[in-house]
């Protein structure tokens, strides 16, 4: 399985010729892509789920599969999406996703929270979206949203003390400097390392192959 960071929360998995896409949002630019099987979309934001950036991947891959919450699909309108909930396990190609949680973080008590679901690629990499959710199984490869306008260190410290991931990177991070990078992920490496983990920061473009 190789791993590929690009910017904001866009995440590429790459396993036996097929590719897994997730969360392509309007903070990234699409790489080439090659051979999609399925889309991954957490949540309805812009960040995550942009929608030119659907058309354009389902122009090249229609057979392509999308997952996604009901509120993802309501806002796709023109594409179908396979409505996912807290629980469900579906396999395309040589991907097997296994979906947790229901809701997004709080941002704040004035805003509707939404839907949002975390993924579980192959029992290996987890990535939770906008949530602190725990999967139901152990986290070999966990990809850790380190900056956010819902997010609070000590939250993702005590997210991290539960998981415990055995590898972990940084993502969700559009919204740093260069400064506020080091700050955000000396504290992630810090817990995950505590616990016996490897932390690595990818940047856009990285690659971690497992």
């Amino acid at each position: 399985m190789k791993i590929s960071k690009f910017e904001h929360a866009l995440l590429v998995i790459d396993l036996e010729g097929s590719q897994l896409v997730i969360d392509p949002g309007s903070y990234s630019t699409l790489p080439k892509l090659e051979n999609v099987a399925a889309i991954v979309l957490t949540h309805l934001h812009d960040d995550h789920t942009f929608a030119p950036h659907i058309q354009s991947i389902k122009g090249q891959f229609p057979n392509a599969v999308i997952f996604g919450t009901q509120e993802v699909a309501n806002k796709l309108e023109d594409v179908k999406v396979q409505v996912v909930y807290h629980g469900d396990r579906h396999q395309v190609g040589p991907f097997i996703l296994d979906f947790y949680g229901d809701l997004h973080q709080v941002i704040h008590r004035s805003i509707p929270l939404v839907q949002n679901v975390g993924v579980m690629v192959n029992s290996t990499l987890y990535y939770p979206g906008d949530s602190y959710t725990i999967p139901e199984q152990s986290v070999e490869i966990l990809a850790c949203p380190s900056s956010a306008p819902w997010l609070r260190i000590s939250d993702v410290i005590d997210f991290l003390d539960q998981v415990r991931p055995a590898n972990c990177f940084s993502t969700h991070n559009a919204l740093l400097s260069e400064q506020g990078h080091k700050l955000q992920n000396g504290r992630i490496k810090e817990v995950v390392e505590k616990h016996g983990g490897t932390f690595r920061y990818l940047a856009a473009g990285d690659s971690w192959e497992f």
